[in-house]
C-alpha cells in the first residue's frame, strides 16, 4: 500500500470536518501532517539531517562571540599567542559550519527528491485508477500542472524547508542566549524590535497564501489552454483562428502575470520592511553602545560582536520568512494535489472476487439503461444475448448508442439500472483486470504511444515474442508499410503517430488486439479510416481469428458485417432490429432503409 493510500482513509474524514468549520490553521495542519507521511519512509535520514542540524547549530552563533574573546581578552592585552588559539578555534567553527551545511544540504535533497518521486508514483497511479467519467470533466493540461508545478514546488519544503526552520529556531535560541550572556542591555534593544517583524511576518503570510492559490490556478488554466491548442492546432490553421486564440491565450497569460506580479508586490514590500527594522536594530544598538563605551561601561568587543549577532539574529528571521514562502506555496500545491489524490477511483472491488478462467457461454445485456449525466439516457432497457463464438454486428446512426454499449461492457462506466453479465456473473463481480484480459477492443481513434512500433504492438502484452509479433502483423497485413520504414519495427513513432497515415494506425492497433489475444473481439469502427483493398485485407486475414473467439463489430459501412451471426440495429438507445442481413433486408425496417443509403443502385435494381 502506498504512503498516500495508507493516510487517506484516516484524514479524509477529519478534512472535510475542518472544511465545513472554516478552520483554516486546522487545515494547514492536516496537510502537512499528510505530508510528513512521504517521509515517513527516510526517517533515519530525516534524523540523521535534524542531528547535523542541531549540532552545528551553534557554530555560527559562536563566531561573534568568539571575536569578542579576541578583541576584548588578547587583542586590548597584546596577548598575540593566545589570539592565534583563538584564531584557530574560530577557523574551525568556520569549517566545521561548512561541513555542516553540506552534509545537511546533501541528505535534504536526497530526502525530498526521494519523497516526490513516491508522490508522483502515487498520483500517476491513481490517475490510472480513476474512472472515465473524471476525464469526461478534467482538462488535461490541469492534470499535467498537478503532476509537475504543484508537486515541484514540495520538493524544497519537504527537503530542506522543515529541517531548516528547526536549525534557524535553535540558531536564533543560541544566539539570544549569548547575547544575554554577553550583555542584557543590548540584548532587549534587539529583541524590541521582534514584535513588528511578528507582525509583518503575520500579514504578509496571510497575503501571499492567496496570492499563491491565485498563481496556481491560472498556471493550471494556461497549462490547459496550450496543451489542448498544441493538440488541436491543425483545426486551429484551418479555420484561420490563429489571431484568435492568440488573443484568448493572452487574455489567459495576462491573469496570469498579474497574479505573479501581486505576489511580487508583497515580497518588494515584505523584504524591505525586514531590512529596514532589522538596520533600525542595529542603529539603536550602536547609539546605546556609543554612549556606554563613553561612560566606560562597555568594551569594544561587545560593540563588535553585537553588530554581527545583529546580523546574524535577523539572517535565520529572514530565512524564516522566506520558509513561509515555501511552506504557503507547498500548502497551496498540496491542497490541490491531495484533492486530486482524494477523487474517487473506479468501482471498489470486494478482495473475495474470483477471476473467470475463460469466456464459454454467453453474454447478457439485461434491461439496461445507461446515461453519462443525469437522466439524459443514452441506452433504454437493452437486452440482448451474445453466445460464445458468435460474430455480432452493432448498426445504427451517429449518437444511437453504440460505442456506449462497449464502453460499458469493458466497464469504463457503471450502468445505471439493469444487469450485464458473463457467463452468468455481474460485471461488477468480476476483478476489472480480469475483465480486460477478456476483452479486446480495436477503437476507431487510435492513440500510438512515443516509441517504437513494436513497443506500441506488443503494448498489451510485453513479453510476447519478435516471432510473433511479426506473424500477427503478416496475418492483418501490416508487414508491409512496417517493413519499409526506416528500422522497420524500430522505426520511433512520435507522439500519437505522428507520420503515419491514420489507416496505418489502425493497421498497428488491429496487430495490438490479435497479441493480446483476447476471447471477446470488438471492433469499434475500427475498418472506417482505411482503403477498401485494406479493409478487404483485414476481411480475409481476420476471417479464421473471428471464427475462434466471440466478435462484437461495430459499423457505419454495411458491407463489412453483412457475413454476421447476428446485426443489432440500434435507434436513439433503444434496439429497433435484431436478425441477420437477409432477414433484416427482407423485413424492410431501418436496416434496409440504411442499406439502400448506402447501396441506392439496389433501388434501381428493384425497380
Amino acid at each position: 500500500m502506498s504512503n498516500e493510500q495508507s493516510t487517506k482513509k484516516s484524514f479524509r474524514p477529519q478534512q472535510d470536518e475542518l472544511l465545513k468549520k472554516g478552520k483554516k490553521g486546522s487545515i494547514d495542519r492536516y496537510i502537512v501532517s499528510r505530508l510528513f507521511a512521504y517521509v515517513k519512509p527516510y526517517k533515519v535520514l530525516v534524523a540523521t539531517a535534524i542531528a547535523v542540524t542541531l549540532a552545528g547549530s551553534f557554530l555560527g552563533p559562536l563566531r561573534p562571540y568568539l571575536t569578542k574573546v579576541a578583541i576584548d581578552d588578547h587583542i586590548a592585552k597584546g596577548d598575540l599567542h593566545g589570539l592565534g588559539i583563538i584564531s584557530l578555534f574560530l577557523a574551525g567553527a568556520i569549517i566545521l559550519d561548512g561541513i555542516k551545511q553540506y552534509i545537511t544540504t546533501w541528505l535534504t535533497q536526497i530526502i525530498g527528491q526521494k519523497a516526490v518521486f513516491n508522490l508522483r508514483m502515487d498520483i500517476f497511479k491513481h490517475l490510472q485508477k480513476l474512472p472515465a467519467r473524471f476525464y469526461d470533466r478534467n482538462p488535461i493540461g490541469r492534470l499535467i500542472t498537478r503532476t509537475t508545478s504543484d508537486v515541484e514546488s514540495l520538493n524544497e519544503m519537504l527537503s530542506s524547508g522543515i529541517i531548516t526552520i528547526l536549525g534557524d529556531i535553535l540558531q536564533l535560541l543560541f544566539i539570544v542566549v549569548l547575547m544575554v550572556w554577553i550583555d542584557w542591555q543590548l540584548t532587549l534593544i534587539v529583541l524590541s524590535i521582534l514584535p513588528l517583524m511578528i507582525y509583518a511576518t503575520i500579514r504578509f503570510k496571510n497575503k501571499v497564501r492567496a496570492a499563491f492559490q491565485d498563481v496556481l490556478t491560472h498556471l493550471a488554466r494556461l497549462n490547459s489552454f496550450f496543451q489542448e491548442h498544441l493538440t488541436g492546432m491543425t483545426i486551429v490553421q484551418l479555420f484561420n483562428r490563429e489571431a484568435g486564440e492568440a488573443e484568448h491565450y493572452a487574455a489567459i497569460n495576462r491573469d496570469h502575470r498579474d497574479a505573479n506580479i501581486r505576489t511580487v508586490f508583497y515580497f518588494s514590500i515584505y523584504y524591505p520592511l525586514i531590512e529596514v527594522l532589522s538596520s533600525a536594530a542595529a542603529g539603536l544598538v550602536i547609539w546605546y553602545s556609543g554612549v556606554r563605551l563613553l561612560r566606560a561601561d562597555l568594551s569594544i568587543g561587545v560593540v563588535v560582536s553585537f553588530v554581527q549577532y545583529i546580523w546574524l539574529f535577523f539572517r535565520p528571521l529572514q530565512h524564516l520568512s522566506d520558509r513561509f514562502n515555501v511552506m504557503q506555496t507547498a500548502i497551496a500545491s498540496s491542497d490541490r494535489i491531495f484533492r486530486l489524490l482524494d477523487e474517487k477511483e473506479g468501482i471498489e472491488e470486494p478482495s473475495t472476487l474470483t477471476a473467470p478462467a475463460t469466456f464459454r457461454e454467453s453474454i447478457e445485456f439485461k434491461n439496461v439503461w445507461f446515461a453519462y449525466d443525469g437522466e439524459n439516457w443514452v441506452l433504454k432497457d437493452i437486452s440482448l444475448s451474445i453466445k460464445h463464438g458468435e460474430k455480432i454486428a452493432i448498426v445504427g446512426a451517429t449518437g444511437s448508442g453504440k460505442t456506449t454499449m462497449i464502453n460499458i461492457l469493458s466497464r469504463l462506466y457503471p450502468i445505471t439500472k439493469g444487469t450485464v453479465t458473463i457467463d452468468g456473473i455481474p460485471l461488477q463481480d468480476i476483478p476489472q483486470h480480469a475483465l480486460r484480459k477478456l476483452v479486446g477492443v480495436v477503437m476507431q481513434d487510435v492513440f500510438l504511444f512515443s516509441g517504437t512500433i513494436r513497443e506500441n504492438l506488443a503494448f498489451g502484452n510485453p513479453d510476447v515474442s519478435d516471432e510473433e509479433i511479426r506473424e500477427a502483423a503478416r496475418v492483418v497485413g501490416a508487414d508491409r508499410f512496417i517493413q519499409q520504414l526506416p528500422g522497420g519495427y524500430e522505426y520511433r513513432v512520435l507522439e500519437n503517430g505522428t507520420g503515419l497515415s491514420t489507416g496505418q494506425k489502425q493497421l498497428i492497433a488491429f496487430v495490438r488486439a490479435l497479441l493480446y489475444n483476447p476471447e471477446i473481439l470488438v471492433l469499434d469502427e475500427a475498418t472506417s479510416s482505411v482503403d477498401t483493398e485494406t479493409e478487404t485485407l483485414i476481411d480475409a486475414a481476420t476471417a479464421k481469428l473471428m471464427s475462434e473467439r466471440t466478435s462484437i463489430i461495430i459499423a457505419h459501412r454495411l458491407s463489412t458485417i453483412q457475413k454476421a451471426d447476428t446485426i443489432i440495429v440500434l435507434h436513439k438507445g433503444v434496439i429497433r432490429e435484431s436478425g441477420n442481413h437477409q432477414e433484416l433486408l427482407a423485413k424492410r425496417g431501418l436496416y434496409y432503409k440504411l442499406y439502400l443509403l448506402q447501396h441506392p443502385e439496389q433501388t434501381l435494381h428493384e425497380r
